[in-house]
């Protein structure tokens, strides 16, 4: 059974209210869009996840951003229409077939949806997608709104079509995630070309590559004209003393926090519409240009010899804001009508979108990990990209690096190698999810063995990608339209890569655990642990009783808190001096019910036996009779 059985079916008309990623997925299918590939990664999930739920496609999860690349452009040059979606940090991985397949160009429309996490709600940096449209030299749209999605979608895979090119969309978080009325329109009958075999197109040896490159500089001169005339981009006169040009969510910004400025609305952003940028800034007095991030439009216009008043105004970090705008241009002497008050946040707040600090959830099968790494203190443990990066955190401070999707495996070997040439031991441990080693873990982990790494690595199978909602990936056996398929025996696919040590285990079972920690840091070379526990957010994941805390027996020493569960609250501190003369302050606890989900870590620590099923006598019970 998938992640999504029980989802309904997309609305077929009128009106309705979407997210952007919403939009983009149904404009894709009113497009004719047949095929569609991604890899989970917020704010651009959802993209995919609605796509799939509509009829006559198909659409699929692949192991990574690069993958899933290579298959739409694929699709496209079968001669269908064709989507791949991913976030902004997804499309480095897919780079490398993104350059190339700009020289090669399209037979059906080829869209990449990128979203940027632009104020790094969920991602480790907050990179500018705009660029990749400059460097790999292909067409770029920005939607301001869901119902602009939807509409640009249409647009972008007829550009790709009539110039050869795949086309960008770049989304940015409030793009993908705000919702906002989007008109539902048909779908027509899908086109179907068929591949042309053409060696000369579509085999980029060097010599055909050589030929190539001029013409994709001709291109990007064609786009730039075509560009001036897109319906896409428009002037909006207003007061002729400040002109604004911005796109995207920038221009929402700006016009809430000046209704009464001329605007240029850029939506096909790139190439820049320099006749068109030329025409506005000549019919205004005072030029700004309103954009989140990198001021690459501004570092254009200025090259083009056009002054602009606001140079270096706006903040270069975090998410733009009516407010933020407003203060950026105050500043640079804009005077115009008052807006009215906007009920938004000062300027100096940034707006996160998680209130709390992030935390694992009750009853989490990494906690277990963690909590014996973190006894270890000898240790050198790298992180990588998913819930588990979270060990970083208190009670377990168990993760020391994290870098991208795969690298702690690499940065493993690495760390260990450069001790090694110092001459000096030291025990190195590779945490890394199970989606996350497929995606790009596997690469590494053959490098531990093929370059004779002493590395210990934890493959924490939760059998979901479990940090972008729980999808499915090669490891679950279900595809993302719910089908059956083949799931991965990590087991044996780490024997395969020539991992001799390789060790099976139940993270809930602190004892298991831990010997197999012992035994996988004694043994001298590559070693594998998997965990076998499913993520407590998926329907493979079945609740069991859950635990309280007898108040009578509790003396306060805190071993469960170590385990970091949510579901144990502090109910009341004691500081006690101790025989030495020392003070010691002691934690009671108690157990929320509701949030507890049963897979009693907390009874292994508990030295009082004061943890025991809900309703139960005081005498606890086997930690082992209650699983399974």
């Amino acid at each position: 059974m998938g992640r999504h059985h029980g989802m309904t079916a997309p609305a077929t008309t009128g009106r309705v209210l979407m997210s952007g990623n919403e939009a983009v997925a149904r404009g894709s299918w009113e497009a004719g869009v047949t095929v569609a590939s991604s890899y989970p990664g917020t704010p651009a999930t959802e993209i995919l996840e609605a796509f799939a739920r509509y009829p006559g496609v198909y659409a699929e999860w692949a192991p990574n951003e690069k993958v899933a690349f290579e298959v739409a452009m694929g699709a496209s040059l079968a001669g269908t229409r064709s989507l791949v979606s991913m976030k902004h940090v997804g499309l480095n991985v897919a780079a490398d077939p993104l350059m190339t397949g700009s020289y090669i160009g399209v037979r059906g429309g080829f869209l990449i949806a990128v979203s940027d996490d632009v104020g790094m709600g969920s991602s480790q940096n907050a990179q500018d997608t705009r660029y990749f449209a400059r460097f790999a030299k292909v067409p770029l749209f920005e939607p301001s709104d869901s119902q602009e999605a939807k509409a640009f979608v249409s647009e972008a895979l007829r550009l790709s079509e009539q110039m050869d090119t795949p086309v960008i969309m770049r989304l940015t978080m409030r793009i993908s995630h705000v919702k906002g009325l989007v008109e539902l329109g048909e779908r027509p009958a899908p086109r179907f070309l068929g591949f042309s075999k053409d060696p000369a197109k579509y085999v980029i040896l060097p010599a055909h590559a050589r030929k190539k490159h001029p013409k994709v500089l001709q291109r990007m001169k064609d786009l730039a004209e075509m560009a001036n005339e897109s319906p896409l981009n428009a002037i909006e006169w207003g007061d002729r003393e400040i002109g604004i040009i911005a796109s995207g969510p920038a221009y929402v910004y700006a016009r809430e926090a000046f209704p009464d400025a001329s605007f240029l609305k850029l939506g096909f952003s790139f190439p820049l519409a320099e006749g068109l940028i030329r025409e506005f800034a000549c019919g205004v007095k005072r030029l700004h240009i309103v954009e989140e991030l990198e001021g690459l439009v501004e570092a254009d216009v200025l090259a083009m010899g056009i002054p602009v008043h606001s140079v270096g105004k706006l903040p270069r970090t975090g998410e733009l804001t009516p407010q933020r705008v407003r203060a950026a241009l105050d500043g640079a002497g804009i005077a115009v009508t008052e807006a009215p008050p906007l009920p938004l946040a000062p300027p100096d707040l940034e707006m996160l979108p998680f209130p709390r600090p992030p935390t694992l959830c009750s009853g989490c099968p990494h906690m277990g990990v963690f909590y014996t790494l973190g006894k270890m203190k000898d240790l050198i443990i790298a992180g990588d990209i998913g819930c588990y990066t979270l060990g970083v955190g208190s009670p377990w401070n168990a993760t020391h690096t994290c870098v991208c999707m795969g690298a702690s495996l690499g940065n493993a070997l690495g760390i260990e190698k450069a001790y090694r040439m110092a001459n000096k031991e030291q025990k190195v441990v590779a945490l890394i999810g199970d989606s996350t080693f497929l995606h790009s873990g596997m690469t590494g982990l053959l490098d531990i063995v093929y370059n004779g790494g002493n590395v210990t690595v934890f493959i924490l199978d939760n059998r979901a990608v479990g940090m972008t909602g729980g999808q499915d990936h090669p490891g679950t056996g279900v595809t993302l339209q719910e089908e059956k398929s083949k799931a991965v025996d990590f087991v044996a696919l780490c024997k395969a890569l020539g991992v001799e040590h390789v060790q099976l285990v139940d993270p809930y079972r602190l004892p298991e655990v831990y010997k197999a920690v012992k035994e996988a840091l004694a043994h001298r070379g590559p070693s594998v642990i998997v965990t076998n526990r499913p993520c407590v957010l998926i329907e493979e994941f079945h609740r069991t009783q859950p635990y309280e805390v007898l108040d009578a027996l509790c003396n306060g020493c805190g071993a469960c808190l170590k385990t970091g569960c949510p579901a144990i609250q502090v109910i009341r501190r004691e500081v006690v001096r101790l025989p030495n003369g020392r003070e010691k302050e002691l934690s009671y606890v108690t157990i929320d019910p509701m949030g507890c989900n049963g897979c009693d870590l907390c009874v292994q620590t508990c030295g009082p036996k004061a943890i025991v099923p809900v309703g139960s006598s005081a005498q606890a019970t086997s930690p082992d009779q209650h699983h399974n």
